[in-house]
Order: C-alpha cells, then sequence, then structure tokens
C-alpha cells in the first residue's frame, strides 16, 4: 500500500466532507425553519468530526489534508442557492436538495469502500464505514422529514 495513493483516498474522502460543511451552511443560510437551522448545525458537526479524523489520518501517513471542495459539490451549494431562490425558500426544496447532497456523499464513500480497499489500512477501512454509516442517519432524516411533508398535505 502507497501512502501517496492513500492520502489521496483519504482526501477525497475528506473533500466530501468539505462540501458537507459548506452545503449545509447554504442551506442553513436559506431556510428561516427554526429546526432546519438546528438539524443544519447537527450535519455541520458531522461534518467537522469526520474532518478532524480524515485529517488526522492524513497527517499520520505523512501528507496535507486538502482544504478544498469538490466540483460537485460546488455545483451542489449552487443548485441549492438557485433552487431556494426560485421556490421562495420552499421546505421541500431545500430538503430535496440536502438529500441529493447526502446521497452523492454516499456515493463516494461506498466507490473508496468498494474500489480502493488496497489503498486503506483496516482501521481506516473501518473509519470510513462508520463515517458513510453516520452520513447514512443524517440523509435518514431528511428523508424523514421530506416524506412527512408530503404526508400532511
Amino acid at each position: 500500500m502507497e501512502n501517496e495513493k492513500s492520502i489521496e483516498v483519504l482526501n477525497s474522502i475528506l473533500q466530501i466532507n468539505n462540501d458537507r460543511i459548506e452545503g449545509y451552511e447554504t442551506a442553513s443560510k436559506e431556510t428561516e425553519d427554526v429546526d432546519l437551522k438546528t438539524l443544519f448545525e447537527g450535519f455541520i458537526g458531522t461534518s467537522e468530526q469526520c474532518k478532524k479524523d480524515l485529517e488526522a489520518a492524513v497527517e499520520e501517513l505523512g501528507g496535507k489534508a486538502t482544504e478544498s471542495t469538490r466540483v460537485t459539490g460546488k455545483f451542489f451549494r449552487v443548485w441549492m442557492d438557485v433552487k431556494a431562490a426560485l421556490t421562495g425558500n420552499d421546505r421541500k426544496a431545500i430538503l430535496n436538495s440536502c438529500d441529493y447532497g447526502e446521497q452523492a456523499a454516499q456515493d463516494v464513500y461506498e466507490k473508496v469502500l468498494t474500489d480502493e480497499l488496497e489503498n486503506l489500512n483496516t482501521e481506516q477501512q473501518t473509519m470510513l464505514s462508520a463515517q458513510k454509516n453516520v452520513l447514512k442517519i443524517d440523509q435518514h432524516k431528511i428523508i424523514s422529514l421530506r416524506d412527512a411533508l408530503v404526508e400532511n398535505k
């Protein structure tokens, strides 16, 4: 296992968490609903913890943790801005946007945990699996809130 490749893989997951932090900061600004603001702050906290763990793993390998986001994350934030502007801060639209971003994060974690195992040691694999599960719980909260809106109509 090459450290450089491991660093690259871990940094790709770090970028997704940077995206999540920025995405939920955007979502929090776009909504006036206090419960969503609180939820999004919790999600930011989740990604900040993931980020901290990933940075430590990268530094342990002698690498430099990335501060950047992915191009897809930038599109996610722009899409949320446009969507919120067009829908007048519609709760369902914001939740749909968040679910879209969460699924993108799940897809990246899944791809890494499927295609990059040879570049991750057991401890790193365990960390990423745990992070993926925590982010999936957050996604289920989004889906539940969105589905409750449909059921209440």
